[in-house]
């Protein structure tokens, strides 16, 4: 059985005054909502395989891009990744705002820095995930890019395959996603 509660007045709890209830939630903006809402979400999904050389270079993470515009400067942005694909040898993950490294850890020796390691499987034929989360504070109103780039020590790399892929009988459908989760600060 469903209840409907129909009012045309509120009053107050101290009698003193009533509540308008007409159109309450018209009028809501990004402003008015407390902190710690979630005022948009945007995501990148990249559901190709896309093969990647052995270049010791950073390379973008194809269809890993996306774009955000923050209403205010005082809002954070949360950043999920998950990247899915076989590499012979583990690889390094890293984001980027704009052109500038962000949420990577601190390289050293020969070692990259980056926010995740890709590792290589843990199974003959199997693939592997890495997933990481990262909230910015970019000061910013303008649109920011936020992107993805790895690095590959081996032979090649794929995005969204297993090894087992080339076998015939094998159809792994992997996907890869970046998104972007606007806070209210």
């Amino acid at each position: 059985m469903t209840s409907k509660l129909k009012t045309d007045v509120l009053e107050t709890v101290s009698g003193s005054g009533t509540i308008a209830l007409t159109n309450q939630l018209s009028g809501m903006t990004s402003a008015s909502v407390p902190s710690g809402s979630v005022l948009q979400v945007v995501q990148a999904v990249n559901p190709d395989i896309v093969t990647y050389s052995n270049s010791h270079n950073w390379q973008d993470l194809t269809g890993l891009t996306a774009n955000i515009t923050p209403s205010s400067t005082s809002n954070k942005i949360l950043i999920s990744i998950n990247v899915t694909g076989y590499t012979t040898y583990d690889s390094t993950v890293r984001l980027l705002r704009d052109t500038t490294v962000i949420g990577a850890g601190t390289a050293s020796g020969a070692r990259s820095s980056g926010i995740v390691a890709w590792p290589t499987p843990r199974h003959e034929g199997g693939s592997s995930s890495s997933s990481g989360e990262y909230l910015d504070s970019p000061n910013s109103t303008s649109t920011i890019t936020y992107k993805l780039q790895a690095i590959f020590y081996s032979d090649v790399g794929y995005m969204n395959r297993s090894k087992s892929d080339s076998n015939v009988g094998y159809d792994s459908r992997l996907i890869s996603t970046i998104t972007l989760t606007e806070i209210k600060g």
